[in-house]
């Protein structure tokens, strides 16, 4: 695990050093407001980071505490912010070694399958049933899950060059690390009236497990299974945003996203943070602290039944570019892993364009 933060912390700090050329092409992505994110910039967010990185273990130990992570603010300085449960900040002190803190009220962070928070999410009134027993092979972006689940979202068809896979989270295809390999996985998910076996696209064929003790770090929450091209397709419907590509884009601040899931549809919205540590409640197994973290946020970008929904590049050169694995949220804001950490893991790439 400690392997598996190290590289995504790395491969951050390469994506920070190359959003400086993002800026540069004027139909690139929007990623601070103006027209690139300066050397400066990618410097003063690496030094956030490391001081971020100090502080949380001690900013972490108040129970009202839910997570930090590090953006920009208005005027495009570095700044780390610190995640709330409730209420307003107490005791946190204004700066950290010269970067502002600021406090945001998110409450608690959940894993997002269709139960989340306790409340049946049912999606809105779609062009597309995105809950619906699709033809084979089936798109990306729609009702998915371990026969034992709810609901979640298939997130991508990958492929480690022989092999193809569905890619969700964990807590979708595992049910959060109980279930034994070779499982079905279901189109819909149960909560949407899938039936095992019949309604089968794969099997369960890897998972990295989440860990629930006070000391772990967890990176990623994420599973594949094994399906075929005759099963499952690598486009979302047709009101979606097609084909994601291959290649990958680092978040940084102020990119903007959108993402195709099985509760909200089609979303747009924007990285608001990098390198979050967050608090994930998983319910009945517990609590589980995830560093190297995304933080997006945008009106309703997600909702329970969204978990392993694929987050790519809205707009640009960099259009469809996949940049992370959603899992979690609360308050507004959705949480979701990198998408090389994940690809890495298992050793995949997005069956893309």
């Amino acid at each position: 695990m400690r392997r598996l933060y190290t590289r995504a912390r790395a491969a951050l700090g390469a994506a920070l050093l190359a959003a400086v050329a993002y800026g540069c092409a004027s139909d690139s992505p929007d990623i601070t407001g103006a027209a690139e994110l300066s050397l400066g910039q990618q410097q003063g967010l690496e030094r956030a980071m490391q001081v971020q990185e100090r502080h949380t273990p001690a900013v972490m130990a108040d129970a009202d505490v839910v997570g930090t992570a590090v953006g920009l603010d208005v005027a495009g300085n570095p700044v780390i912010k610190v995640y709330l449960a409730r209420g307003e900040a107490r005791g946190l002190p204004g700066q950290l070694e010269g970067f502002r803190l600021v406090p945001e009220v998110t409450g608690p962070i959940y894993a997002l399958s269709s139960m989340a928070q306790g409340a049946q999410a049912r999606p809105r009134a779609p062009p597309v049933d995105r809950t619906a027993r699709f033809p084979r092979p089936v798109p990306i972006g729609v009702s998915t899950g371990h026969p034992d689940i709810t609901a979640g979202t298939i997130g991508a068809r990958v492929t480690d060059g022989t092999n193809f896979f569905a890619l969700s989270n964990n807590h979708v295809y595992a049910n959060t690390n109980a279930a034994p390999l070779g499982d079905n996985v279901l189109q819909p998910g149960p909560y949407d009236g899938g039936q095992d076996p019949a309604d089968a696209i794969g099997t369960l064929d890897d998972f990295e497990p989440i860990m629930f003790s006070g000391g772990a770090n967890n990176v990623i929450d994420a599973a594949i299974a094994r399906s075929s091209t005759s099963l499952l397709g690598n486009a979302t419907p047709a009101d979606g945003y097609g084909t994601p590509r291959a290649t990958t884009v680092g978040a940084v601040p102020g990119l903007r996203v959108m993402k195709y899931g099985r509760t909200t549809g089609q979303t747009k919205g924007r990285v608001d943070a990098v390198n979050a540590t967050v608090n994930v409640n998983y319910g009945t197994p517990g609590v589980a602290r995830f560093v190297g973290q995304v933080v997006i946020v945008g009106g309703g970008f997600s909702a329970g039944g969204d978990s392993g929904s694929l987050i790519v590049v809205q707009s640009g050169t960099d259009a469809r570019r996949p940049v992370a694995l959603l899992f979690a949220g609360g308050g507004g804001y959705t949480i979701a892993n990198p998408i090389n950490a994940v690809l890495t893991r298992f050793g995949v790439t997005v069956d893309g364009n």
